[in-house]
């Protein structure tokens, strides 16, 4: 899993504060001619909007979501539809999360907990899904791993030795950098704190201080700048930071540490016929394991239990399979995963994770054909390194470069922001004309985590369960549509958007579909106009 730090923001605060900082179907819903003359949302979100904005609509709500709300009320209405099990290939997941915990998949040739492989499919007691990685939680990235096995002669050693040396340089910049920043905004705090004599003050508050102190002149000024980047209370930009550490130090510690051995099952990695490993229980082993809690929400949640959150699709069974650690995860697993998912009745399957380097990228492809022959759509995440995927590869993929796609069941998504224009691509968000083929909302998508808790994430990981929602939407209500109908219904259906955009770490202005397959975004409404359309023919 690859965490997205916000970089370039934390060094303008730092900065700021005095520290040194080192369609062609005819059923577009909103008439292409009116999109970029459409009313742009102005004022800032509400809380209920960024809530739910990936469900809303860009002509009746000025916010780039996927017609989700505008497709149950016009057209799913009452139609429950086809149950479809969607696998969530991920870290962990919180099957008794509140929201989770009635739309699990149940395999019911399994009887529970008598310690026997029952259906013999090779995992014993795998009532809701299997755990590939056992109790591992830290480890290494896959370079890392390279560095570390000393295959000096192998074609990307030196590209591996060349990142490692950048990304260890940056991230011990940045937990000096950090841990700075912390120890000033914490003193500054505590100085405001004691002038006013309450712990919870205001803006207004700290705005109306006069003072010839110049240490509490210079506390108001570090303040003031932290407002000024949306952190209010002061408290959220210091949980904010901690929590930065806290991924700085697992780099620096784990991931990026050569001598360091995470793996905790007793497997032969690189023996793919070594199978059965692993336990049955796909729940976190740590307190901040949330990412396949948040992906598996987007996706299905329940709908009408009035809490929490909403999944897109409204009658989808979660099979949870954890593969990925705190770090990078295994090809191995990845490609036992998507076997497991299809051989136990998965019809879409949702992966968002990545990583540079693949040493059996060739299993996994091999997965992914498998996949394909029984009728299995895969949706990924495009990943957060605000790369052309053209260029520079991400794994898992399809293809080799931008040679042909060896299956026509796998999907690439891009991510989105919450506001129409310019900024509407993510800065983080990967892209590619060839091999990125939508782009669907990603920042600030907000659903559940561990322990019946709930949280706003961005990433392309969160645009992947997006489309997967949408995608299973379609297959329960069309369940006679394939995996391929289904990739180009998504496609095809999608709104484009004519509007010039910036993408990449050098802000070039692009157009959509310059940077992807399509040039268009998901769009539940017109996908299901367009899914009707193909099953009647």
């Amino acid at each position: 899993m690859k965490l997205h730090i916000k970089y370039s923001l934390l060094c303008l605060v730092i900065s700021t504060l005095f520290v040194s900082c080192g369609s062609s179907s005819g059923i577009i819903s909103t008439p292409i001619e009116n999109i970029d003359s459409s009313p742009l949302k102005i004022s800032d979100l509400t809380e209920e909007e960024l809530h739910n904005w990936q469900h809303l609509d860009l002509a009746n709500d000025t916010i780039p979501g996927m017609s989700v709300d505008k497709a149950y009320n016009e057209i799913i209405k009452n139609r429950k539809g086809k149950t479809v099990i969607v696998a969530v290939i991920d870290s962990a997941t919180d099957i008794d999360h509140e929201d989770l915990d009635d739309v699990l998949w149940v395999n019911t040739d399994e009887i529970p907990n008598n310690g026997k492989d029952d259906d013999n499919n090779g995992y014993v007691d795998d009532i809701h899904g299997w755990n590939f990685i056992g109790d591992t939680y830290y480890e290494q990235f896959e370079y890392v791993r390279l560095l570390a096995s000393g295959q000096t002669n192998h074609p990307r050693y030196t590209e591996a030795q060349n990142l490692y040396n950048t990304e260890y340089q940056k991230y011990s910049q940045l937990k000096t950098q950090s841990t700075q920043l912390l120890q000033q905004v914490k003193q500054a705090n505590d100085l405001i704190v004691l002038h006013l004599n309450k712990k919870d003050y205001t803006k207004d508050e700290v705005s109306s201080i006069k003072t010839e102190d110049q240490n509490l002149q210079q506390a108001i000024a570090i303040v003031k700048s932290i407002y000024a980047y949306g952190y209010d209370p002061v408290s959220d930009f210091i949980k904010a930071i901690e929590g930065d550490l806290v991924t700085i130090n697992d780099r620096l510690d784990y991931q990026l540490n050569k001598n360091f051995k995470g793996r905790k099952i007793n497997d032969d990695i690189n023996d793919l016929s070594d199978v059965g490993y692993g336990n049955n229980n796909p729940r976190p082993v740590n307190e901040n394991e949330s990412h396949g809690t948040h992906v598996s929400g987007i996706i299905l949640a329940e709908r009408n239990n009035g809490k929490g959150m909403k999944g897109v699709a409204n009658n989808a069974r979660l099979m949870a399979i954890r593969s990925t650690p705190n770090g990078d995860e295994y090809d191995k697993d990845v490609a036992l995963a998507i076997r497991y998912a299809v051989d136990n009745g998965a019809k879409v399957i949702n992966m968002s994770f990545g990583k540079a380097f693949s040493p059996h990228s060739d299993w996994v492809r091999e997965s992914i054909v498998y996949a394909a022959a029984h009728d299995v759509l895969i949706v990924h995440g495009s990943g957060n390194d605000s790369d052309n995927v053209d260029i520079n590869s991400n794994y898992p993929n399809d293809a080799k470069g931008t040679e042909a796609e060896i299956a026509d069941n796998f999907i690439t998504v891009g991510a989105l922001n919450p506001r129409y224009g310019a900024n509407l691509v993510a800065d983080y968000s990967n892209y590619g004309k060839v091999n990125v083929d939508v782009f669907a909302p990603g920042s600030d998508i907000y659903s559940s985590t561990p322990n019946n808790n709930y949280e706003s994430k961005d990433g392309t990981s969160m645009a992947a369960p997006n489309v997967t929602g949408v995608a299973a939407l379609i297959r329960s209500q069309y369940p006679n549509l394939t995996a391929s109908q289904v990739k180009q219904i998504l496609i095809q259906s999608g709104l484009p958007i004519s509007a010039k955009v910036m993408v990449g770490k050098s802000k070039t202005i692009k157009n959509l579909s310059d940077i992807s397959k399509s040039g268009k975004i998901v769009n539940a409404y017109n996908a299901l106009i367009m899914a009707s359309q193909l099953a009647n023919q």
